[in-house]
């Protein structure tokens, strides 16, 4: 089972970002791409959507919008509905979507945790303690390589 993302969530905590713009989702998603990739984890990432409830898929990381409701109405749906929710992982500092996943059966890792187990930098923090700049001509390199990404 892929690791179940919070992504407004990791947004705020990493990116310090009370409103996420689009350039700290994508800063997001290439910061993950290129943590996940050394790994054989998969996760998916949740962001509220339009209404268009679209998945990408984008090798080890694939990303949802949610179609009805918010991202963690879509996250505690994905976990009730799975066949094993005890094995969903949740990355979450939010507490109460941390309660609703639990109630539905699944386990909640602390957002921290998750970066340290997957590379070091502790979640998009350069040595000076601000945000990371993403090199933005090689995640589209990256994103760009149709053998990287799969829409479904």
């Amino acid at each position: 089972m892929p690791y179940l993302l919070d992504g407004n969530n990791l947004i705020g905590r990493f990116r310090r970002a009370s409103r996420p713009s689009e350039e700290d989702r994508q800063a997001l998603v290439a910061e993950l791409s290129g943590r996940l990739r050394a790994s054989r984890a998969r996760a998916v990432l949740f962001f509220d959507g339009s209404g268009a409830g679209r998945t990408v898929s984008l090798g080890p990381l694939s990303i949802r919008e949610s179609a009805a409701g918010s991202a963690d109405d879509a996250i505690v749906a994905a976990v009730a509905g799975a066949p094993a929710p005890g094995e969903c992982i949740v990355v979450t500092a939010d507490r109460g979507l941390a309660g609703r996943v639990r109630d539905a059966g699944g386990k909640i890792c602390r957002p921290d945790d998750f970066f340290a187990r997957f590379g070091q930098g502790g979640g998009g923090e350069g040595r000076s303690g601000q945000p990371d700049r993403v090199d933005v001509d090689d995640w589209m390199r990256w994103f760009g390589d149709e053998g990287n990404r799969n829409s479904r």
